[in-house]
């Protein structure tokens, strides 16, 4: 019970979208209207708002970070074991994604995804983030970026931890992270994905 408890509990922290929540606090346009239509950090920046966007990064990323850590922090008091662990991660995640809040359309999920390796391991979430900033430097693609700290993620995680409860639940958020970003491939093989820092042509500021 207690488990389900914890999973529950990830699960609605991940369903708050700060990319909505920040963008009306801003007085933008729900990003869910422009560019990208996706609810994240990338597509809030394409407003013009930097501040915005680096507000709903910070907020993503933090709850799925938190969720991870509480979970770990009252696991032994409460008797939830590492399985349980590795379900709060996924549900943090898959609250982000389909979040009850917003009629579970949500986000891709890459900053509640490092949030969550961040929990689990600071290591893990360093060499996560260090491999999305070399290749959006180099590229200046976010959703490259993306897909490559997703594939190396379950690399790292094996090289510090082995295979146990945790790896299986960061490989399965390492391929929904991919299946999320299947737009994303078609553009990049096409040669018609926005680069960080393009507006959305919609990215009006005052509508909701």
């Amino acid at each position: 019970m207690n488990t389900l408890i914890f999973v529950i509990a990830a699960y609605l922290i991940g369903s708050i979208s700060f990319a909505v929540v920040m963008s009306r606090l801003f007085g933008l346009s729900d990003p869910r209207t422009y560019g990208s239509k996706n609810p994240g950090a990338t597509n809030v920046l394409r407003s013009g708002n930097k501040k915005a966007a680096i507000a709903t990064l910070v907020g993503d990323a933090v709850k799925g970070w938190f969720a991870v850590w509480l979970a770990l922090r009252l696991a032994p008091q409460f008797g939830v074991e590492e399985a349980g662990i590795a379900m709060v991660a996924l549900a943090v995640f898959l609250g982000h994604l389909y979040p009850i809040f917003f009629k579970f359309i949500g986000g891709k999920g890459v900053a509640t995804a490092l949030g969550v390796l961040f929990g689990i391991s600071v290591w893990l979430g360093l060499g996560t983030l260090v491999t999305w900033l070399v290749i959006a430097y180099a590229f200046r693609y976010s959703s490259l970026a993306a897909l490559i700290a997703a594939i190396f993620a379950p690399f790292f995680y094996g090289l510090m931890n082995g295979v146990d409860a945790l790896f299986v639940a960061v490989l399965i958020m390492s391929a929904l992270l991919v299946w999320r970003h299947s737009k994303n491939i078609s553009n990049l093989l096409a040669g018609k994905e926005s680069k960080i820092g393009s507006k959305g042509t919609a990215a009006k500021p005052g509508k909701k």
